[in-house]
């Protein structure tokens, strides 16, 4: 196998050759997702990573930013980018930063509402008015906190699986929470209430967007470095708010603005849907190379479509950041009791009939065909439960490979189903038994291309809800299946 070695430095880089090591330009050809075989670093921060090329999905220049100044560019980035970090880095800060500009806008023209509505500037000279001021604001953070405390106990596991998504969440429910602070201008006599209102939301807000970045923040540190990815984001972070108060001031200063609160919510509600679909193309540069629930579908549909399966990046571009995993189709549902499963007919011989066919997998997966798209349901066993023949189980998370690999060949069989799904067919069981015989056959070519593709299977990271327990006792029982 070919190997490919990739070097950086602040400004230069060491590359291998046939005669051994010279010193050349940086002309880094980064990829989106790639296996590192071994890494070499340098005394001055520099590193050497040594990547097969079979598999690159392309080949596409760094954004070097030769053009900075040093003093500049080790200032606003980590020591030795970009071998320092992951490719999606800079793309990703560069998208940032307008919006976190367009953010801190946002914020500027919110409180100045805010301060309108409490009696700032509309009773000058008066020392109860300003004491009122004071007391009202300190006020309204009460609620704000229960929001946070509420989060970080209540959501705490749901981020790891899906930091695009609560990340993307966390600027609805922030705008959200700035249209009820513009309102107590309107309504300053409620201003109490629609200022906790509007601080509970934000604070939700926040609950949901900080384990979300410091997710974003681990996968950007490959070489180890979060603190540093950490602080050189609050660079970012920083100048991004200097300039959006800066342009939040000019804007407050037009005589129009002063005047009309109608040309205030509206110079604010067209700056905030620009930072909406700012924040939601940063979050579509992102490149994860692990597997999560979302990121499997896409793998697994395309394999079950048109047999391949596609690389980091165009899964990444593919993976819906929107949408919650009970509004993806098709509808899959894990963690469900085995009794859900057969509720059509819980007989003692659709029993046997299921757990023989399923003996050889670590699920069993049913269709839900009342409805007219098909549901699919699947149960998972575990066979380390001792004086059971079986237990089935639903896990919070699938840890060892063999585990991780069950989810996977459950969403395989499922795709191949709706993909195969006739409507009008009575013999259920014989359908299943047809996805088994295709998974049987198929399912080692998927992992194949998967590897292929530059993905690892113990990069797979699924995490399924909790559910009931069904137990199979050992003994025989006389009177047929009971539940």
């Amino acid at each position: 196998m070919q190997l490919s070695p990739a070097v950086t430095t602040l400004s230069r880089c060491f590359c291998s050759s046939d005669v051994g090591i010279q010193e050349c330009r940086t002309t880094l050809h980064r990829e989106p997702m790639r296996r590192v075989l071994l890494v070499e670093r340098y005394e001055n921060g520099a590193a050497k990573r040594w990547i097969p090329e079979d598999t690159r999905e392309g080949r596409r220049p760094s954004k070097e930013l030769s053009w900075l100044p040093d003093s500049l560019r080790s200032f606003i980035l980590p020591e030795g980018f970009p071998g320092s970090v992951s490719d999606d880095y800079l793309e990703y800060m560069l998208l940032q930063f307008p919006t976190n500009v367009t953010g801190w806008v946002c914020h500027t023209l919110v409180t100045s509402s805010l301060l309108k509505a409490v009696g700032v500037g509309s009773f000058s000279g008066s020392a109860a008015a300003a004491s009122a001021a004071v007391i009202r604001w300190v006020s309204k953070d009460g609620l704000g906190a229960v929001g946070r405390l509420f989060v970080g106990g209540r959501f705490g596991k749901i981020f790891d699986d899906d930091p695009k998504l609560w990340r993307m969440y966390a600027d609805f429910i922030g705008s959200t929470g700035s249209i009820f602070d513009l309102s107590t201008q309107l309504c300053p006599s409620y201003f109490l209430l629609l200022a906790s209102l509007g601080n509970l939301s934000k604070a939700v807000a926040r609950g949901l967007k900080d384990p979300s970045f410091r997710v974003i923040q681990t996968h950007f540190a490959i070489s180890g470095n979060l603190g540093e990815i950490s602080a050189k984001e609050e660079v970012w972070e920083v100048a991004a708010q200097l300039l959006g108060l800066g342009i939040g001031i000019l804007i407050l200063d037009t005589s129009r603005l002063q005047t009309s609160y109608s040309t205030l919510a509206l110079t604010w509600l067209s700056i905030r849907l620009l930072h909406l679909v700012l924040r939601y193309q940063s979050l579509s540069a992102l490149r994860f190379s692990t597997i999560n629930l979302k990121r499997a579908r896409v793998l697994v549909k395309s394999h079950v479509s048109n047999r391949t399966v596609p690389g980091s990046a165009v899964c990444n571009r593919e993976e819906d950041i929107l949408s919650w995993e009970r509004f993806l189709r098709p509808r899959i549902v894990f963690g469900v009791s085995f009794e859900q499963t057969i509720s059509w007919d819980n007989s003692s011989q659709t029993v046997e009939a299921v757990l023989k066919l399923y003996s050889k997998e670590s699920y069993i997966l049913f269709v839900n065909n009342e409805q007219p798209e098909p549901k699919f349901l699947v149960c998972l066993k575990d066979y380390d439960v001792p004086n059971f023949d079986w237990i089935f189980i639903s896990m919070p998370i699938i840890a060892d490979r063999s585990n991780r690999l069950t989810l996977v060949r459950s969403l395989w069989q499922a795709y191949w189903l709706d993909s195969n799904w006739n409507s009008g067919s009575d013999c259920l069981l014989g359908k299943l038994e047809e996805s088994l015989v295709e998974l049987e056959a198929d399912f080692d070519d998927f992992l194949m291309k998967m590897k292929r593709s530059g993905w690892d299977d113990d990069a797979i990271n699924i995490k399924v809800p909790k559910g009931p327990q069904l137990e199979e006792a050992s003994e025989t029982l006389d009177s047929g299946w009971r539940s």
